[in-house]
């Protein structure tokens, strides 16, 4: 069983997705401990009524962004966290940091990177005019919202979407994909090369997302 470690900031839905996932009995890893940021976060919540270990880190207490992520190193280490998920963690984690955590460190994604970067995703794509948005997970780099994707889904964008609306849409695919890297991850299944992953997957070739779509016209 692969020893999962979750960050968040917030609600933590995408925890529940990966708490629901990891319950099957075929899942191959469990969620060791959950780490905040902000004391009051509703996913230290969640974490607790599935028996989960939780630590809060409030970096209001550290000096530094380079304290606050020591002592962030040492609770992962602390639970010998093999991988480490960011679900809404709403940091910027310093270099050093990624660089000790690399290919062992995941972030999931409001958008088709490298499209729309940062804050505010969706409201990027609805103003650049776009027909298709989605979600991606990628391993961590230093940069913001960059390194090698490992898996993407993608939601048509509708003529009467909000930010709202979009995000929402985007999300409940947020939740199928999170624990479907993760699953692939803990089976040996992804590997990084020259900066791009490598999936041992079978065919999954699906034809092509069209929208609007053909029944439309």
């Amino acid at each position: 069983m692969l020893r999962v470690a979750v960050l968040l900031s917030g609600r933590g839905s995408n925890l529940q997705a990966l708490i629901d996932a990891s319950q099957g009995d075929a899942f191959p890893a469990t969620i060791v401990r959950v780490i905040s940021n902000v004391p009051d976060a509703q996913g230290l919540q969640r974490a607790q009524d599935a028996g989960i270990d939780t630590v809060v880190i409030d970096h209001r207490k550290f000096s530094s962004r380079t304290e606050f992520d020591e002592a962030l190193d040492t609770a992962l280490h602390a639970c010998d966290a093999e991988l480490v998920c960011l679900a809404g963690f709403m940091r910027i984690l310093t270099q050093d940091f990624v660089e000790g955590w690399q290919d062992r460190l995941i972030n999931i994604h409001p958008s088709l990177l490298p499209a729309f970067k940062g804050l505010d995703a969706q409201q990027q794509a609805l103003d650049a005019g776009v027909r298709i948005a989605g979600c991606s997970v990628h391993f961590v780099r230093p940069g913001m919202d960059e390194g090698p994707i490992v898996a993407q889904a993608a939601v048509p964008v509708l003529q009467n979407d909000d930010d709202a609306s979009l995000a929402a849409r985007i999300l409940r695919q947020e939740h199928v994909i999170y624990p479907l890297v993760v699953r692939l991850i803990a089976e040996g299944r992804v590997q990084v090369e020259d900066e791009q992953v490598v999936i041992n997957v079978g065919d999954s070739s699906a034809g092509i997302l069209l929208n609007p779509s053909l029944a439309d016209l």
